[in-house]
């Protein structure tokens, strides 16, 4: 079977697929999907969950961008807490737990919605290279013809699922694996790697003792992740929190023999900020205990998932360990944990638009990058889609900064850094995170997403509303507060010096309080919260500013792409060899390489400048 010539295809259908495909159809370029099963579209594998530190902040950017994630996540949540709310406004997230099912059809549906959108069921391969684009071969032999290709297929290539010593080829548990598009890929220059992720045991909630366990409720105050309104009414439907003990620990540690992991059975290098069980027992074995947190799958299962519990062991072995645990008793496992093992393609092939540097409209997206989480996957998604989209229709590729967003963040430490094990993003991650937070996404993207012509009409409409009060809110904070108003609601003694603005900089002055000291009504929460952050934390987000800057400067200082890092002198080896790998865009891209330090940096901006004069002495 031959196609008609797609402007950009999509293999797979996961977070960063959908996310890729969305965007890309709704750029207005034709888009074809090709995934494994379209019955698992935006599948949850792992936690049943959106969110959380940092995450929350890419789903947040998505959303301002024009993506699906945050509202699907919304339309399906059971419940959603802001984290670390006792904390600065800089590491605070939502997160959300969702109904499994419910968000991957809801997903589909907003698929399926999209007039230049198409999906079909398949398993890619093979790539060719063809003169303006790519051919992608599937499992049934059919040729389908794209001028930009995205891939973005997850723990699929030659996955390895184990359970103790027994293991089977598939992406994930009850799925079959991509065994041949490696070797295609190998062929066609790239270099790949291997990794592992896991999952812990998911359990029948009839046979727990909840009596036990500790409730963990989500938030009663209504919170969503998209900023485009109207936002769902919902169900809120608890977690509970539970604990490992000394004798869970003893299963574990007389048990390590069968261990795929410490046996040696595994290649892949494993998560390093989510350990499996057996690597937090034998890692810090100072701990009495390790907290499990117990997670609805869904609105229509009694399943639950065990979060906190990634395992491997063999199922005798997790069923032996989770009876050890309070209110586990008489528990039976539905489906037990297991580890999977992959190929990824190190993001140091790529440039800063997730394209590749072998093979021009090629972009990929995903766990194929070396990263870990829904969220991760999603936020590149959105950029490989856009970007893919924009080559597909001759239009400037879009390269996002680590100053603006995670979401730059994120692809600029994948193309710079040598990445070892599965990618998570954290607040810790980012040098700006009191600038980027979770509340100001729109503030940060909206803008970009509107010109790039992601963002609708009724998103903007809301947008530009919401940035008028606030630049109105602001300039009352600047008026002079009223004495008698003052001294009556805050109880602070007369003082015709105060602005509002003053007021609302002194910790015992909450935001709802100084509204109500200034007789004004009507301004809305999110507003509000915004307002207050940009004064309390103005003296800190001034420094940031300050920074970015400094930083802007180092990345407008462009390095030609025919540079030939070998022959500037003084640079060590490994600088000129990583260099030339990864052939940075800019001084400031050049800097975060590891290995290439300051001095380096230093070198390589004399080298430039006097290229420079060289150039326009011979124009001369």
């Amino acid at each position: 079977m031959r196609d008609s010539l797609w402007d950009v295809l999509v293999i797979g259908g996961g977070h960063a697929g959908c996310e890729a495909a969305l965007a890309a159809a709704r750029l207005g370029a034709r888009t074809l999907l090709l995934t494994m099963n379209l019955d698992t579209i935006a599948w949850m594998p792992c936690n049943p969950a959106i969110g959380g530190p940092a995450k929350g902040n890419l789903v947040r950017e998505v959303d301002a961008l024009g993506g699906e994630m945050g509202r699907a996540a919304d339309d399906t949540a059971i419940q959603i807490k802001l984290l670390n709310l006792s904390k600065g406004p800089a590491v605070q997230a939502l997160r959300s737990q969702n109904d499994k099912k419910g968000y991957s059809a809801r997903m589909r549906q907003a698929l399926e919605s999209e007039r230049k959108l198409f999906l079909r069921q398949g398993m890619a391969e093979a790539i060719e290279p063809i003169s303006g684009g790519f051919v992608v071969i599937d499992s049934l032999g059919n040729r389908t013809r794209t001028i930009s290709l995205v891939l973005c297929a997850g723990t699929f290539l030659r996955g390895k699922v184990h359970v103790g010593f027994s293991h089977f080829s598939a992406g994930r548990a009850g799925e079959f694996s991509a065994e041949a598009l490696t070797g295609s890929l190998l062929k066609m220059g790239f270099e790949t790697g291997r990794l592992k992720t896991g999952t812990p045991p998911r359990v029948d909630g009839r046979t727990i003792d909840f009596s036990k366990l500790e409730p963990s409720p989500g938030d009663e105050k209504k919170r969503f992740f998209s900023f485009l309104p109207p936002h769902p009414e919902r169900p809120h439907v608890p977690c509970f929190l539970a604990y490992t003990n000394v004798l869970t620990h003893q299963v574990i540690l007389k048990n390590l023999d069968r261990s795929p992991l410490f046996a040696g059975r595994i290649e892949g290098i494993g998560p390093r900020y989510c350990p499996s069980i057996e690597d937090k027992v034998v890692r810090f074995s100072e701990k009495e205990r390790h907290p499990l947190f117990v997670e609805p799958e869904g609105l229509d299962s009694c399943e639950k998932y065990l979060q906190g519990l990634s395992t491997s062991l063999p199922v005798d072995v997790q069923l032996e360990m989770l009876r050890t645990i309070p209110g586990f008793e008489e528990v039976e496992i539905t489906r037990p944990g297991y580890a999977v093992e992959y190929d990824y393609f190190p993001a140091t092939q790529l440039d800063s638009t997730l394209q590749s540097k072998l093979h021009f409209g090629f972009f990929f997206a995903g766990q194929v990058n070396g990263t870990s989480g829904y969220e991760e996957a999603a936020a590149q998604g959105i950029a490989a889609g856009i970007n893919a989209a924009r080559h597909a229709l001759s239009l400037p590729l879009v390269v996002f900064s680590r100053a603006q967003s995670y979401l730059g963040t994120l692809i600029d430490d994948l193309v710079t850094k040598e990445i070892r094990d599965p990618y998570r993003m954290l607040t810790s991650r980012s040098e700006y995170r009191l600038v980027l937070r979770h509340g100001n996404a729109d503030r940060r993207l909206t803008p970009l997403g509107q010109e790039i012509g992601l963002v609708g009409k009724e998103r903007w409409r809301h947008f530009s509303e919401k940035e008028e009060s606030i630049r109105s809110e602001l300039r009352w904070l600047n008026e002079r507060a009223d004495p008698d108003r003052v001294e009556k609601v805050l109880g602070i003694g007369k003082d015709r010096s105060f602005s509002w603005k003053d007021l609302l900089r002194r910790p015992e002055v909450s935001y709802p309080l100084l509204l109500e000291a200034g007789g004004r009504e009507g301004l809305s929460e999110e507003v509000s919260e915004e307002v207050s952050t940009e004064v309390k934390y103005q003296g800190y987000i001034e420094r940031q500013g300050t920074q970015i800057e400094r930083l802007s400067r180092l990345e407008g200082k462009a390095i030609p792409e025919d540079l030939d890092f070998s022959k500037i002198e003084g640079l060590s080896s490994e600088s000129k060899d990583k260099l030339a790998r990864i052939i940075p865009r800019s001084i400031g891209q050049a800097s975060r390489i590891g290995g290439v330090t300051p001095a380096d940096v230093s070198l390589l901006l004399v080298h430039l400048e006097t290229r420079k004069r060289r150039v326009q002495k011979e124009e001369l």
